[in-house]
């Protein structure tokens, strides 16, 4: 079914019209489902997540290389089509066919599945609020084999102090190592993106590394972000960045945890992250 041509007739058939809204852009390459699988590092035991299957095409190939897998489509018609084509697999129990939105599905529905790793290619239009929403789930998978605009890949992988370090980068990042691991054509997809895509790799970290996503980080980074280009010393102590601080004390904060206070948010890396987030926490107990 890798090739244009197939995946055109099987459209035509299905009298389907991928929708630009969803970011349905179908993989018609056999060389980069090849590059994802080996990326992903599957074995027979896994247990696999698959974000918008599509036609199915990914989806058959995790079936073949793991124990079982959860496949979450949000598109109706398509549900349908997946259902009839892996209804042997369903059957067996070695596929969960999902009719939902990726964003909105509950942490525990792939986690009692067993499903450790993602291996996607993600929806362009929800792509990254699927990655932060996996990345901050209390238990998030062991590693992610993802293809997304490669846009998003630059912003996922890019480092303290470049243009490309913004929210998504920071919230994953604290979670996940990232690693661009292949770019793509628009050609091999259809129908064609406007853009370039690419294969990424998202380690997870040691599990404790995850705990400060449930203990306010999130909150943190998202509220300074919000003023990107102010510098921390304001960021703390200007209005919309949580609790009122005067600049004293957001001064404070910012020495003890070792940051210069005329840094930018995209200047910092995870650790300075975390290190402004415990400061914080060490002023309010001292206060309190």
């Amino acid at each position: 079914m890798v090739s244009p041509a197939r995946v055109a007739a099987l459209l035509r058939e299905l009298d389907f019209r991928p929708s630009r809204a969803l970011g349905q852009n179908f993989l018609v390459d056999g060389n980069i489902l090849d590059v994802i699988l080996r990326t992903a590092d599957l074995r027979p035991e896994d247990g696999a997540m698959e974000i918008g299957p599509g036609l199915g095409i990914l989806t058959e190939a995790l079936l073949e290389r793991c124990a079982r897998v959860v496949a979450v489509e949000k598109d109706r018609r398509l549900h349908a089509f997946l259902a009839e084509h892996f209804e042997e697999a369903r059957r067996a129990g070695r596929l969960m066919l999902i009719h939902g939105d990726a964003v909105e599905l509950p942490h525990e529905v792939w986690e009692g599945y067993g499903a450790r790793k993602v291996v996607s290619n993600l929806p362009y239009a929800s792509a990254s609020r699927i990655l932060v929403g996996l990345a901050s789930a209390p238990q998030p998978p062991a590693s992610m084999t993802v293809t997304v605009q490669l846009e998003v890949a630059r912003r996922l992988a890019a480092e303290a102090g470049t243009s490309a370090r913004g929210l998504l980068s920071v919230l994953v990042q604290c979670v996940y190592r990232v690693e661009v691991a292949h770019v793509i054509s628009p050609s091999c997809f259809l129908p064609r993106p406007a853009v370039k895509s690419a294969v990424v790799r998202l380690t997870r970290r040691e599990p404790e590394a995850t705990a400060v996503l449930e203990t306010g980080y999130m909150e943190l980074v998202r509220r300074a972000f919000e003023r990107r280009r102010k510098q921390m010393l304001n960021v703390l102590s200007g209005a919309g960045a949580g609790p009122a601080l005067s600049a004293g004390a957001a001064l404070d904060i910012l020495r003890a945890a070792g940051l210069d206070p005329r840094a930018r948010p995209e200047q910092l890396s995870v650790a300075q992250w975390r290190a402004l987030l415990a400061a914080l926490k060490t002023a309010k107990g001292a206060g309190g």
